[in-house]
C-alpha cells in the first residue's frame, strides 16, 4: 500500500493482485485513536477515503455499496420501522435508510467520530441525512451497543463493518450474531457485508456457520459490483429470525418514491441468483450444519 507517482496503490495480500487510483491532492491525513483515515483527490473517482491503508469510499461508486446494503434488506422486511446500523461511520447507509418513509428510527453506533467528520467534510452528499429527526449518531462501540439492545428492540440490524481481521473480527462470530438474535425481534433481519465472493469464500463459510449457530432460520447472500474493493465484486449476506427470505415486498420496491442509481426491484431479484460455485459451496455448508 503506497502512494508513488500520484497513484494510491492497494495490494490484496493473498489474492496476488492490487487495485489503483490516480491521484491529484492529498487532502488529509488524520490519526485518530482507532485508525489513520487519509482523503485524497483523484482524476475520475472523485474524492478517496483510506482507512489503514485500505479503499473505503470514493464520490464515483459508494452509491452500489450504499444502496445494497440498505435497499435489499429493508424491502425483504415486512415493517422496517427500527433499524440500527453498525459501524457505517460515513454516513452513506445511513442517507439510504431514511429514504424509506416507514423507518421511524435509524440509530448509527460507530466507534471513530473522526470518520463522520471526513465525511461530512469531503463527501457532505452522504451527510444530508444526518440532522432527520428520526436520526441517532452514536459515536461508541457497537458490539457493546448491541450487547445492550433491549430484546426484540430492532427490526433490521446493518452491520456496514471493516473486513474481518483486527478489531473487525468479532462481528463474524456466533457471540455477534447471538447478540443480534436477541436484540431482534420475529422476523427481524440483519445484513453485513460479506466480502468478495471470489477471494473470500472462507469467510462466507464462517459467517453462514455462525448465523445458524446463532438460530437464524434462513440466511441468503447477495451479489454487486464495487470496483473499489478487491476483485471488484463484493456481497452481502442477510440472516432472518424466525422466518424465511423468500420473495421482498416488490410492489413497494417499484413505488418507492426516493430516486436510486443502482436499485430497482429486478436488481433486488437478480442480486440473490447464485453462482454455481457459491450455490454448491452453501448447499455444502448447510447440510453440514
Amino acid at each position: 500500500m503506497a502512494l508513488d507517482d500520484s497513484w494510491f496503490t492497494e495490494q490484496h495480500d493473498g489474492a496476488g493482485s492490487a487495485f489503483s487510483l490516480k491521484t491529484t491532492a492529498k487532502l488529509s491525513d488524520v490519526q485518530s485513536d482507532y485508525q489513520r483515515i487519509e482523503m485524497f483527490d483523484t482524476t475520475d473517482w472523485g474524492k478517496l477515503m483510506v482507512i489503514d491503508g485500505c479503499t473505503m469510499v470514493s464520490t464515483r461508486d459508494n452509491f452500489l455499496y450504499h444502496e445494497m446494503m440498505s435497499h435489499p434488506v429493508l424491502f425483504s422486511h415486512a415493517a422496517p420501522k427500527r433499524v440500527a446500523i453498525i459501524g457505517g461511520g460515513d454516513c452513506g447507509t445511513l442517507r439510504e435508510v431514511l429514504k424509506h418513509p416507514e423507518v421511524e428510527r435509524a440509530v448509527q453506533i460507530d466507534i471513530d467520530e473522526q470518520v463522520t467528520r471526513a465525511a461530512e467534510k469531503y463527501f457532505p452528499e452522504l451527510c444530508e441525512s444526518n440532522h432527520d429527526p428520526r436520526a441517532e449518531l452514536l459515536w461508541i462501540d457497537g458490539i457493546d451497543w448491541i450487547n445492550k439492545a433491549p430484546a426484540g428492540s430492532l427490526d433490521v440490524i446493518i452491520v456496514d463493518s471493516t473486513d474481518p481481521i483486527g478489531p473487525g473480527e468479532v462481528l463474524f462470530t456466533p457471540a455477534f450474531y447471538n447478540a443480534c438474535h436477541n436484540a431482534l425481534a420475529d422476523g427481524g433481519l440483519v445484513v453485513q457485508q460479506s466480502e468478495s465472493p471470489l477471494l473470500h469464500l472462507p469467510i462466507l463459510e464462517k459467517m453462514y456457520r455462525s448465523l445458524m449457530a446463532a438460530r437464524f432460520s434462513d440466511a441468503r447472500t447477495l451479489f454487486f459490483p464495487q470496483p473499489l474493493y478487491p476483485s471488484g465484486w463484493w456481497s452481502a449476506t442477510i440472516g432472518c429470525k424466525n422466518g424465511t427470505l423468500d420473495g421482498f415486498r416488490e410492489a413497494d420496491a417499484d413505488r418507492r418514491r426516493f430516486d436510486t442509481h443502482y436499485y430497482n426491484s429486478a436488481i433486488h431479484r437478480a442480486a440473490f441468483a447464485e453462482p454455481e460455485f457459491f450455490r454448491k459451496a452453501r448447499a455444502d455448508w448447510l447440510a453440514s450444519n
